[in-house]
């Protein structure tokens, strides 16, 4: 017993010397990063970036408006109403206000659960996205004509006093401060400022 232990012992030290060539990284005479490198990935191409923020002017300037909801997108994933399956009629036509001093989903006609409206409500954004495939990950929602280089944003709308979110189950996107993008129970808008 001794003697295959001592055996074991051996082979363990030859192949330990074996590997001894192997550089240890705190002996190693390359230069040392000054900071670890960070776990989360720095390449916005690759990643979307979920904070709470304030809407950027070009993100506000564009958001700000009366808006109808032009056409049916699709469906998420994850999700649908059936209700709205095929073809999204009951929100057709609806619309919907966003200023910076008033929103009003009151315009959602057919939708009683939807009715609000907030005097100085908070807009944030709460994620953003620098590609369709990175959206698809966070949302599972593939929003049709996204290109290669699209950026989205999240928007959260809030009651200024509580900061809580409007409770209904709908979300807005902006995709460049070119489209706004509604998603209510699972189903995908495009919407259109009007004059």
């Amino acid at each position: 017993m001794k003697k295959t232990l001592l055996a074991c012992i051996l082979v363990m030290l030859m192949l330990a010397s074996a590997c001894g060539n192997v550089s240890n990284p705190n002996t190693s005479s390359e230069a040392k990063p000054e900071k670890e490198e960070s776990i989360i990935t720095k390449n916005t191409s690759e990643s979307c970036l979920v904070e709470r923020i304030s809407l950027d002017s070009e993100t506000e300037k564009y958001l700000y408006g009366t808006w109808k909801v032009e056409k049916l997108l699709g469906f998420a994933n994850s999700y649908n109403d059936a209700s709205e399956y095929p073809t999204g009629q009951k929100f057709i036509g609806d619309e919907i206000i966003i200023k910076e001093d008033f929103f009003s989903s009151k315009g959602l006609k057919n939708y009683t659960n939807y009715q609000y409206e907030l005097k100085n409500p908070l807009y944030e954004i709460t994620a953003t996205c620098y590609n369709p495939d990175s959206f698809y990950r966070l949302y599972k929602i593939d929003i049709p004509d996204l290109n290669i280089n699209d950026v989205v944003k999240a928007i959260d709308i809030s009651e200024p006093s509580t900061k809580i979110s409007i409770p209904v189950s709908v979300s807005f996107f902006v995709v460049n401060n070119e489209r706004l993008i509604l998603l209510s129970e699972g189903t995908i808008f495009e919407l259109k400022k009007m004059n």
